[in-house]
């Protein structure tokens, strides 16, 4: 099945939740709750590192024109980086409303960097990764351009395999490192680190002469290296990625660009990092669903699928786009279901005006049925629900949820059984304002091993109702 543009929007929205461990382990993990992860614009994990005594580019913070002209000039530096700082990626050749073409430019001339500032700030840019209407440009970065003679890629994650954090590192940096991954996997290297002793000498060492870094340039490698895990363990990061870790021609090891993802459970004690989050940027609907630890991201069709589970979320996107129909958002309820949740996300679903029919696709390994049938015929009751529902819960307490969706039946005439054949034959005769596609309806099948260990292998089979 190709992949839809919904399931690429949601790839996209989720970009950056989830530790990569591509070239690390293919082990399980038990699922957990959605939370709403940490995004931090360039120039703040910039100055996180500077201030853990990691090498970045010198650089300043502007908010008006005449600032990032002042900024430049402070600078005094051959050549001029200026940078739109917003969250979303592709900036370069992103677009500005204004008419100014890429959220970066380079130049020499100190008067330049004001120019383009004006043409940035208060201007909406649009890139691959943001709305169609673009992203509203506050903040500019102005910093120091410097030449890089050679690139690396470094790395320092959390891996379940190994039972703590693993440095990864790759001489072949600035690109894509699946890439890398993928087709030269002998130039991926990796370091255990012992969480009781961290970072030793010679794993450093090791790592840099791995990096490719040579004579008085190894040891100014490692000892970055040193610094940068001491930046993970400050801020309690899951993820710090330094691409590309970079050698100047003047012999300095610098930290060009970096990624940094935080643990968010350690948010009680991390208050100063999850104060710098920008909220401009975020969708309303994202922010609410958040509070209910919901991971909702908005798309652009008219049916809402309420579902758990990213992969099968994703999967339910894709099959209604297959068939001919739009899917109006991505929403994983999650593992750790509550009534209250369930509650919650039919009011975000039932609040946006372009939803003119909601499909409910539960698949209980760790998820209550009778939980989620529960909040689903008190958010009926209460909303006041206007448009078809379509239902499909399976597995854990499947038993229970038949009673309580009939016992509501009467006043839920919305709300088809679980059978799937009957619930084909409900969604045609129930009284509703728009038709519900027959289509919505499908199977899926689950195969299950080992239950009780809570391992599960999935096998998604896709039947269609005709």
């Amino acid at each position: 099945m190709a992949v839809s543009m919904a399931s690429q929007a949601v790839a996209r929205g989720l970009r950056g939740a989830s530790v990569k461990h591509l070239f690390l382990s293919k082990s399980k993990s038990l699922q957990s709750n959605p939370r709403r992860w940490l995004n931090l614009q360039e120039y703040q994990s910039k100055k996180l590192m500077q201030d853990s005594g990691v090498t970045v580019q010198r650089f300043f913070v502007a908010e008006t024109p005449s600032a990032a002209l002042e900024a430049a000039r402070k600078l005094n530096a051959k050549e001029i980086v200026l940078k739109a700082q917003i969250l979303a990626g592709g900036r370069g050749k992103g677009v500005f409303n204004s008419g100014l073409k890429g959220g970066v430019h380079l130049t020499k001339d100190p008067a330049v960097v004001g120019e383009l500032a004006n043409k940035m700030l208060g201007f909406n840019l649009t890139t691959k990764q943001t709305p169609k209407e673009g992203v509203k440009v506050k903040t500019v970065m102005v910093a120091e351009a410097l030449d890089i003679a050679r690139e690396t890629y470094f790395a320092i994650l959390m891996d379940r395999s190994c039972n703590g954090p693993v440095m990864v590192g790759s001489p072949q940096g600035g690109v894509d490192i699946e890439e890398v991954a993928a087709k030269t996997p002998e130039l991926i290297f990796k370091e255990v680190i012992d969480i009781f002793e961290g970072v030793r000498d010679e794993q450093a060492l090791r790592m840099a002469v791995n990096l490719g870094f040579k004579g008085p340039l190894e040891r100014q490698a490692a000892d970055q290296i040193k610094k940068l895990y001491d930046l993970f363990l400050k801020v309690d990061a899951t993820q710090v990625e330094v691409n590309p870790l970079g050698e100047t021609p003047e012999g300095r090891v610098v930290c060009f660009d970096a990624k940094i993802n935080f643990d968010d459970n350690a948010e009680f004690r991390q208050k100063d990092v999850f104060a710098m989050e920008d909220m401009t940027e975020s969708d309303p609907t994202e922010m609410e669903a958040a509070k209910y630890d919901l991971k909702y991201i908005g798309l652009d069709g008219n049916i809402a699928c309420f579902v758990n589970g990213a992969g099968l979320a994703m999967a339910t996107c894709d099959i209604i786009d297959l068939h001919g129909g739009k899917p109006a958002n991505f929403l994983d309820l999650g593992g750790g279901v509550k009534e209250n949740q369930v509650y919650q996300a039919f009011k975000l679903l039932s609040a946006d005006p372009k939803v003119e029919a909601i499909l409910v696709n539960i698949f209980g390994g760790i998820v209550n049925c009778a939980i989620v049938a529960k909040g689903i015929t008190k958010a009926c009751r209460e909303l006041e629900l206007k448009v078809p529902l379509v239902v499909r819960l399976e597995a854990f307490h499947l038993c229970k949820s038949p009673d309580v969706m009939h016992s509501s039946m009467v006043t839920l005439s919305g709300v088809t059984p679980r059978d799937w054949r009957r619930a084909g034959e409900h969604t045609q005769t129930v009284p509703r304002s728009v038709p519900a596609p027959r289509w919505l309806l499908f199977k899926v099948r689950h195969i299950q091993n080992s239950f009780c260990q809570r391992a599960h292998d999935y096998r998604l089979q896709w039947k269609m109702l005709h």
